[in-house]
């Protein structure tokens, strides 16, 4: 429950709203209390034989007293209503900038459709929280002092009477708010899991459609949303029975009234006119009673909410500026030299390396070539360099200086990653190669698609650079997607320059085409290319092989073929292949 405190610095901020709300909230109260005492003065009046004009005046005035009471009623909810409004896109926004901070582990252990799910699901539960909970707790418990206050002046004795079932109302809300917080939770848990379904079958239709499994993955989500509508119903349980209850208990209220009242009308201590105006005020104690049912369920609503979202919130990127931090190094002095010294690197929780005592350096403005089975560490080794993953021993430097004095954002900056799978944007062309750049510059646009060998095929669109890419660039072929992936990292202009296996889906001819530009455009610039074609890096100043996380061979492409080992093989199998393919 302390989760909900998390809310304080949000309500803080709109403070002013929910004071300027609150004064409403007391118009209103104080107006449509006023009304029940003019009820029942006119009913007085029409008992006593007074007709005509005064009983007109007490109708006009009642009427009157309730415009203006639903007028003030309107402005609080202006007020609170939209405050809570705001509260949930300072949440929603706050949520989203933090997980734009945390490291790509976390994205390893949480899904994507979690994430959104408490994007959505879980901030509207504490919005409902914030918005209609505080309107109505203010609602309620200052409509109940008011009313208390002018019935103990009509009659106290038949005041107590009425309050009898309050003592059992409090104890019924109290078991079924231990219940709500408990199946809120269980309820918003199953719906992560039914967004997490979704998400993942829409992302991977195409392949539920190449292996005709929809009536499985039907199967598999029906499985889901019928324990996603069985947790619903027994939430749903809880609250049916409560508000039937409140009724309950509320009408016994008006029962004991009727009763005590009306021997206190034959005895002359009341009057017909306060039998009725305790009537209708046990009426306005019966929303308070049921609402504060109400809001108790939207409280073990939010709760088990605002915990979900704290367990992201409060989570701490693995990858951060820390006191080693030197914030003095500057972009334009970084010329490019890196140096790996004595690395090794084993994922979290793993015991295997990965990699295993890595020596290397590459000379500022020269080209790495890095080559090797699946699974030997290439990835991995070039992921450690803009800081995805931290060595598990051993150091990285740039220039002469630890990568972790760096500060991430710019070392990230001014290095440009293609990675193996070209991820791009459901957004125009032109703003997927320009996406490090917050205006794009039309010029360095078409450069870069130049470069990268796309600017041919663009042209042929019918909206050239303005087309519209679908989701993830699904309407691009494999090699259309990694060349504006390349056009992406070309556009940023980087210091370093990383190829992940990135020109798998182009073919040769191109491939040359791409290498011979990135000849030009990465003079004085560091450049790493891995590849499983040596086509790809044979024009490299250096070439390492990595076996078994290891560095088994290194050289320029002569010197490996002399040495007659893993690259020379190799070299003579991928010969062997494209004279096979040429004939």
């Amino acid at each position: 429950m302390n989760s909900l405190l998390s809310l304080l610095p949000y309500l803080k901020k709109y403070r002013k709203k929910i004071f300027i709300g609150y004064i409403f909230i007391l118009l209103h109260l104080g107006l449509i209390s006023i009304y029940p005492l003019i009820i029942g003065d006119a009913i007085d009046k029409i008992t006593a034989g007074i007709y005509g004009s005064p009983v007109y005046m007490d109708i006009l005035y009642a009427l009157l007293l309730t415009v203006a009471g639903g007028f003030f009623l309107f402005l609080t909810r202006q007020n609170i209503i939209v405050m809570s409004r705001e509260v949930e896109n300072d949440l929603r926004f706050d949520f989203f900038s933090h997980l734009q901070k945390l490291s790509r582990s976390f994205f390893n252990k949480n899904s994507t459709g979690d994430l959104m799910a408490r994007a959505t699901s879980d901030i509207n539960n504490i919005r409902n929280f914030v918005g209609p909970g505080i309107m109505y707790s203010l609602q309620t418990s200052t409509r109940l002092t008011i009313t208390l206050i002018i019935l103990f002046n009509i009659n106290a004795f038949v005041t107590l009477v009425a309050l009898i079932p309050l003592p059992v109302i409090t104890i019924l809300v109290y078991k079924i708010g231990k219940f709500t917080f408990k199946r809120s939770l269980k309820v918003q848990e199953s719906f992560s899991d039914m967004t997490a379904k979704v998400q993942e079958s829409f992302s991977g239709i195409r392949v539920i459609k190449t292996f005709v499994r929809e009536k499985f993955e039907f199967e598999q989500f029906d499985v889901i949303s019928k324990d996603n509508f069985k947790k619903n119903l027994n939430l749903a349980k809880i609250q049916s029975f409560s508000f039937p209850m409140m009724f309950l208990l509320t009408g016994i209220s008006i029962i004991l009234v009727i009763y005590f009242g009306g021997i206190r009308v034959m005895v002359g201590q009341m009057t017909y006119g306060n039998i009725s105006e305790f009537i209708i005020y046990l009426g306005h104690l019966t929303w308070p009673m049921i609402a504060f049912g109400w809001i108790i369920n939207l409280f073990q609503r939010a709760a088990p909410s605002m915990e979900r979202l704290l367990q992201i919130n409060n989570s701490e990127p693995e990858i951060s500026n820390s006191s080693i931090t030197d914030y003095e190094i500057k972009e334009n002095e970084i010329k490019g030299e890196i140096i790996f010294e004595n690395l090794s690197f084993k994922y979290p929780g793993s015991d295997n390396y990965v990699l295993k005592d890595i020596n290397l350096k590459i000379n500022r403005g020269s080209s790495l070539g890095i080559i090797g089975h699946t699974g030997s560490g290439k990835s991995t080794l070039i992921n450690l360099l803009p800081r995805v993953f931290d060595p598990t021993e051993g150091n990285i430097y740039i220039d002469g200086v630890n990568i972790k004095k760096f500060e991430v954002k710019l070392l990230r900056d001014i290095i440009g990653i293609v990675p193996q799978e070209s991820f791009l944007f459901s957004n125009t062309i032109e703003k997927n190669i320009a996406y490090s750049d917050d205006k794009p510059n039309p010029e360095e646009v078409l450069i870069a698609a130049q470069s990268a060998g796309l600017y041919k095929d663009i042209i042929n669109f019918p909206y050239q650079f303005h087309t519209i890419l679908g989701e993830r660039g699904i309407t691009l072929s494999g090699g259309q997607k990694q060349r504006t992936s390349l056009a992406r990292a070309i556009y940023k202009k980087p210091v370093i320059l990383i190829l992940d296996d990135s020109l798998s889906a182009v073919d040769t001819n191109t491939e040359e085409e791409i290498l011979n530009e990135l000849k030009t455009i990465m003079h004085n610039r560091t450049s790493i290319i891995i590849s499983h074609r040596i086509s790809t890096i044979k024009n490299s100043n250096n070439i390492i092989v990595l076996k078994d996380g290891i560095i088994s061979e290194q050289g320029t492409h002569n010197e490996l073929l002399t040495k007659k080992g893993f690259y020379f093989d190799l070299y003579q199998k991928q010969l062997l292949e494209d004279e096979i393919t040429n004939t």
